[in-house]
């Protein structure tokens, strides 16, 4: 290990510990005796994913986590729930064993996680995602969450106002008739 201080090429680990998803070790250099602090994990084998146009590339994590760090921004959500999140899809989609993956398939992990967390994120993520050509669309996939999801717990808000909701059904129900 190349000393970070002296650049000599030789060190001595004083000290490891495991860590959630590797090896902490802290070196000591023979040459100038600074310390410093290596990280050592498992590179999992590569991952590619299949794009709508059928190419393919490799997989990188910071794509997804941007993209669900952009729909979750400034919503009333726990610190870490976006990395966890990010962490979980993609843990499962190394468990999956397979190299090459769909974007889609991706994206509905994606998805569906956002749906359950905040509905909120959820449309934002879906617009993009889905490249819903007018406000029609988007407006059927609003009515499609509410009308298939619980929309009050203690850590969701609201999609549609409760009063506005109950008008809402009142008039699909006169429609219909």
């Amino acid at each position: 290990m190349i000393c970070p201080y002296c650049g000599h090429y030789d060190s001595k680990v004083i000290d490891s510990r495991e860590v959630n998803d590797g090896i902490r070790r802290r070196r000591q250099c023979l040459r100038c005796d600074e310390r410093f602090t290596t990280y050592e994990r498992l590179q999992p084998a590569s991952l590619f994913v299949i794009k709508k146009d059928e190419r393919r590339e490799e997989f990188h994590r910071e794509k997804i986590l941007t993209g669900v760090r952009k729909a979750c921004d400034k919503r009333p959500l726990p610190s870490g729930t976006v990395e966890n999140i990010v962490d979980d899809i993609e843990a499962e989609l190394y468990q999956l064993g397979k190299t090459e993956i769909p974007t889609k398939y991706i994206g509905d992990m994606v998805m569906a996680r956002l749906k359950s967390l905040d509905h909120i994120a959820y449309i934002r993520f879906a617009s993009v995602y889905r490249e819903f050509a007018d406000i029609t669309t988007l407006k059927e996939e609003v009515d499609t969450l509410a009308n298939h999801t619980i929309l009050h717990s203690a850590d969701q808000l609201p999609l549609i106002p409760p009063d506005e909701l109950a008008v809402t059904a009142k008039n699909q129900r006169r429609s219909r008739r």
